[in-house]
């Protein structure tokens, strides 16, 4: 089972994990990445590709899927004004062994922070700046192959 999700709506942490504790799963992993109060921000504003972005979040955990044999996987994104503190991204991965499920959760987010079209835009009170990739996210999914 496969689910992607982005949405401005807040992440229920709770239904996310419970959706991915099926049968045959003995290992479940789980991300949550928030939003930081790094040099003053305010708020992260997220922009997304419609459609692209989904199908981006869905190669990524298909790629899992494959790669670990899972029994589920979820990606959940949020978009729109998000302030510090709130939940950015859930990722969850089960599999029959905690192994896979441990290593297929980081290989999603290192992979969604690289092939997911989003653009960052951070507001402080001198002002907004759009957010950069980083050279070390592009390097740890490449670490992937």
């Amino acid at each position: 089972m496969i689910r992607v999700l982005v949405a401005a709506e807040p992440i229920d942490v709770a239904a996310e994990l419970a959706s991915v504790e099926v049968d045959g799963a003995g290992g479940i992993a789980s991300f949550i990445g928030r939003v930081r109060a790094d040099d003053g921000v305010s708020t992260l504003e997220l922009e997304h590709y419609p459609g692209m972005t989904e199908a981006a979040l869905r190669r990524v955990a298909e790629g899992a899927r494959d790669r670990w044999g899972l029994a589920a996987v979820t990606i959940v994104h949020r978009v729109g004004a998000i302030l510090p503190g709130e939940r950015i991204v859930f990722v969850a991965t089960a599999a029959v062994h905690r192994r896979a499920a441990l290593d297929a959760c980081a290989y999603c987010i290192d992979r969604l922070k690289t092939d997911a079209p989003f653009w960052k835009r951070e507001v402080t009170p001198e002002g907004a700046r759009w957010v950069e990739a980083r050279a070390g996210d592009a390097a740890r999914a490449a670490d992937w192959g």
